[in-house]
């Protein structure tokens, strides 16, 4: 969901049609040019023409929300979202989907928030008119294909959404809590946007087609076309597809409904998946683009965000009970609230947090935010506005954002001013009006047991907790063809439009250049938005790690960024935001990175800190002690998370336990515990060598700028040889074997099924992303989703993938259904695996050949695409053309090729069937699969 979006620039401007039509920087100055009009029907359409990549981004944004809800219907905005991808009269039953995949397209999608439902794609620039007749198609020829069994089974995957993000994940209930308590009963923020389960199975279909009805006219919408294109002649088609679609009733904007609360309420919940407690306060605020709104941002972000913030110096660092504090203010059209939330450390009773709160609230009395820090947070939100419009989709969006909320695309402007306008004095003035000893909402979230834990004063909250019934669901047939009158239309819409002119994939131009450390050095060139991304990937991560020590890859590269030996965490950190630069070092199971986004005009500065980073760890005590308390802390919350414990679970029955990469990066309690600062200087110094690194960087600066900054990183930084540990690969599995991990209670089940697969260099790994792109690969598209989420409403979603290193690679399948069906789903699962060799079909092959050669236009638009290119170059050997080539193949391929690569690689009797869910309900129903007796984990 989206909320307000940060415009934080120096100079930016937004202007109608005023000629130059490429995004632009020059002279200091920034503008997305965009053209307004609007259609007889009331239909407002904004275009912005960016010719940098053969691709455009079609999104269709209606002005409503769960906010125009009724009360007892509530979770209807969210299910529209669902349907109207469904059916539509001229394309038919999952028409929309199936031209997503055949035109090459990033897949139709869309959001639900508050005040608003957008739906989207971008596609190439060859599909415009197709998607811009889609789009038509949904807003004017879409309501009467909805009947009684499509409206049954969407409940049951909008059901299952609401498990999987609300009622089977650790504090997943906040929200709600906080919302009933904050909003009256008849305000339109009391209810959550997903809705209640309640309401949704009581949803009839006179219900459903009144609000689209209602909200669903031409005078609610606003269309957003961004990208490559002729805008006369998409003006031509916008026309002719959607201006024979009747205007509908006037809908006028909802007045202002800002809170207030009379006492402080306070409220807790004993959550079936917590591991910590967890208390989070909310104050009412003030509204979207609210001149208060840009000061209670700032506020917000100095309070928690760094370790200048008043409630991280005394949460964090001086009483040492959580491992992080995290506030912002949300506003909406309507209203807003700040929130501040800690989730701490094991067995903290909450009254303690609630004190260290108040302690850091008066610590910034005292002190105040500083004009530093003011142009500190300004810069780190200039450099977020433009990687927001990195992309012809960021682009529309910010477009559709403004028309709606501010009524002028153009509202930029005012935005920029109003954030440039913030003072020191106006950010201690929203604190004193709208946080100091202002009443508040406090929930505390605690573990199933520890009521003691809770904020003195608090009472129970009423949070529905669904039973686990087998059979409990409504039955449906997804089969049963929509039977209806069709609307009538002007010219014959059933018609699909013709692509435009072709277009090719050009690959970017690449360069690359050795350093004389040993370090290579590719880059792209790409002047759409003034920044630079760049990463360094230094071979070995985990897996230069040894059992005993398994973690030490992970702590030691979260200290290079606390401190260096000239420069306290404190400066280090200042230092990198009044840059309005990210520098984050991590492990992945492979290699150490470094990742970085910044300003170009700040570029040679930010290598600058990169290279004292890197050359000099200051290797600060205190600091490897809050580090380790926060590993310690995200470890024990995994242990409560089902898709964590599946994730952990599934390496172990890979690698076995004695193998590195069967841990968690984030190694064990036993070994973090022990880990010291010797270990991590002596990982440093064995295995931080450049002798094999890549650094990849894509922005706004040319080869020679790019490399000017880089002589102190090379001359300090010696070439040298690693030795690394070598750890076995994943075990041959013989035969299939059904796994169960028991989470009491749990309301959805997760399942990985899968084995032991390709590396990404072996000969065969890209002909088994073409066979697998319709078994699970493709969305949509594919086998997997269109039986387990289309035809029986098992899941929000599923899919499968083949994941290759360079040394091997893994086949699985995921997904999290409901409880109740997670035998029926396995054995789904179990007979699309079986039939799929046989059942793949030319239709198929040809659906594929289009989707992995069409998409291809896409394949380079944003900057973490060009860094995706550097980074296989790097990792695997492979040419900068290595996108054409793979079109070569699989256009070469045939359906036998593709039989025979399902064969050999798709193996359901030499899988790891893996249930993470309620044994008590589930595990015993396992055994019908076939494959033994079910074995329970520990």
């Amino acid at each position: 969901m989206i909320s307000r979006i940060l415009v934080c620039l120096t100079f930016l401007s937004l202007a109608a049609c005023n000629g130059d039509r490429e995004p632009s920087v020059a002279q200091g100055k920034f503008s997305v040019p965009f053209e307004k009009f609007e259609l007889e029907n009331g239909l407002d359409v904004v275009l912005h023409v960016d010719e940098s990549d053969p691709v455009v981004a079609v999104a269709l944004t209606a002005h409503v929300g769960s906010a125009r809800e009724k009360e007892g219907r509530t979770g209807f905005a969210h299910l529209f979202e669902h349907l109207l991808f469904l059916e539509s009269e001229n394309l038919g039953k999952g028409g929309l989907d199936a031209m997503s995949a055949r035109i090459g397209g990033s897949g139709a999608n869309g959001s639900t928030s508050r005040d608003r439902t957008n739906y989207f794609q971008t596609v190439p620039q060859d599909a415009l008119e197709k998607m811009i007749w889609a789009e038509a198609d949904k807003l004017g020829y879409f309501i009467n294909t909805v009947t009684e069994p499509v409206l049954a089974k969407e409940k049951q995957v909008v059901k299952n959404e609401k498990r999987q993000g609300v009622d089977n994940r650790p504090y997943g209930h906040t929200r709600y809590v906080i919302d009933k308590a904050l909003y009256p009963a008849d305000h339109p923020y009391n209810w959550q946007v997903i809705g209640s389960l309640e309401d949704l199975d009581a949803a009839t279909l006179p219900d459903v087609k009144e609000f689209f009805r209602r909200w669903y006219v031409p005078n609610n919408v606003t269309l957003t076309i961004s990208g490559n294109f002729d805008p006369v002649e998409v003006k031509r088609l916008v026309k002719k597809y959607f201006d024979e679609i009747p205007r509908g009733e006037a809908v006028e904007r909802m007045d202002l409904a800002p809170v207030t609360l009379a006492t402080t309420k306070k409220l807790y919940h004993e959550d079936n998946f917590a591991r910590l407690p967890e208390l989070t306060m909310a104050w009412p605020t003030v509204e979207q683009y609210n001149s208060d709104g840009y000061a209670l941002d700032v506020l917000l972000d100095y309070l928690s965000n760094g370790k200048r913030a008043p409630l991280y110096k005394v949460i964090v660092e001086q009483k040492e009970l959580a491992a992080n504090v995290q506030a912002y203010n949300y506003g909406s059209e309507l209203a807003g609230t700040a929130y501040i939330s800690v989730r701490a450390f094991p067995d903290t009773p909450l009254d303690t947090v609630a004190a260290a709160i108040v302690e850091g609230f008066k610590r910034f009395e005292t002190a105040g935010i500083s004009e530093k820090d003011l142009d500190r947070i300004k810069a780190g939100q200039e450099t977020n506005f433009y990687n927001g419009l990195s992309s012809v989709l960021g682009k529309g969006f910010n477009l559709a954002q403004y028309n709606i909320f501010a009524g002028d695309p153009g509202f930029v402007e005012q935005d920029i001013e109003n954030i440039l306008a913030v003072t020191t004095a106006d950010v201690m003035r929203v604190y004193d009006q709208y946080l100091k000893g202002q009443p508040f909402v406090a929930t505390s979230f605690v573990p199933k047991g520890q009521t003691d834990l809770i904020l003195t004063g608090s009472t129970k909250a009423d949070v529905v907790e669904e039973p686990i019934e087998q059979g409990a669901e409504e039955e449906f047939d997804a089969g049963i063809a929509a039977e209806y009158e069709r609307t009538a239309s002007s010219f014959d819409r059933a018609a699909e439009p013709n692509y435009g002119a072709e277009i090719s994939t050009v690959p970017p131009t690449v360069w690359t250049e050795e350093l004389a450390n040993g370090v290579t050095v590719r880059g792209i060139e790409n002047n759409e938005v003034p920044l630079i991304n760049f990463n360094l990937a230094i071979p070995g991560g985990q897996l230069n790690e040894t059992l005993g020590k398994a973690g030490v890859a992970n702590l030691m590269a979260t200290l290079l960024t606390k401190g260096t030996k000239n420069k306290s965490p404190e400066e280090l950190e200042d230092a990198i935001q009044q840059l309005g630069a990210r520098i984050n070092v991590y492990a992945t199971g492979t290699d150490i990175r470094v990742s970085g986004n910044t300003l170009a005009r700040n570029y040679p500065a930010t290598i600058a800190l990169l290279t004292e980073i890197m050359l000099e760890p200051r290797w600060d005590e205190e600091e490897l002690a809050i580090a380790r308390r926060g590993v310690l802390s995200r470890i024990e919350q995994n242990a409560a998370s089902p898709n964590a414990i599946a994730d952990k679970a599934f390496d172990e029955l890979l690698y076995g336990e004695d193998n590195i990469r069967a841990y968690s990066r984030l190694g064990t309690a036993e070994t973090v515990a022990n880990i010291t600062m010797d270990d991590l200087k002596d990982y440093y110094e064995s295995f931080i060598s450049p002798s094999e690194a890549n650094l990849n960087v894509v922005g706004a600066l040319n080869q020679a700028d790019v490399l000017a900054p880089f002589d102190r990183l090379t001359d300090g930084w010696s070439a040298r040889e690693t030795t690394a540990p070598q750890w076995p690969l994943a075990r041959e599995i013989d035969a299939a074997k059904v796994y169960f991990y028991d989470v009491p209670g749990a309301k959805q089940s997760v399942l990985y099924v899968g084995n032991p697969s390709l590396a990404a260099t072996d000969r065969d790994y890209y002909p088994t992303q073409i066979m697998n792109y319709i078994l699970g690969g493709g969305g949509f598209a594919s086998r997997l989703t269109q039986e387990l989420r289309e035809g029986k409403g098992y899941t929000y979603g599923i899919n499968s993938g083949f994941n290759g290193g360079k040394e091997t690679g893994v086949f699985a399948i995921s997904t999290s259904v409901r409880s109740n069906v997670t035998l029926e789903s396995a054995q789904a699962i179990k007979q699309i695996l079986e039939a799929y060799p046989e059942t793949f079909s030319e239709q198929d092959l040809e659906t594929t050949r289009s989707y992995l050669t069409k998409s291809n236009a896409r394949a380079f638009e944003t900057a973490g695409a060009k860094l995706g290119l550097l980074d296989d170059m790097a990792e695997y050997g492979w040419s900068a053309d290595y996108v054409r080539e793979r079109e070569d193949v699989v256009r070469n391929t045939e359906v036998e090729d593709v039989k025979r690569i399902a064969n050999q690689y798709l193996r359901p009797e030499k899988m790891i069937w893996l249930v993470v869910g309620d044994a008590a309900t589930q595990l015993g129903r396992m055994r019908e699969l076939g494959y033994g007796e079910v074995v329970l984990l520990e």
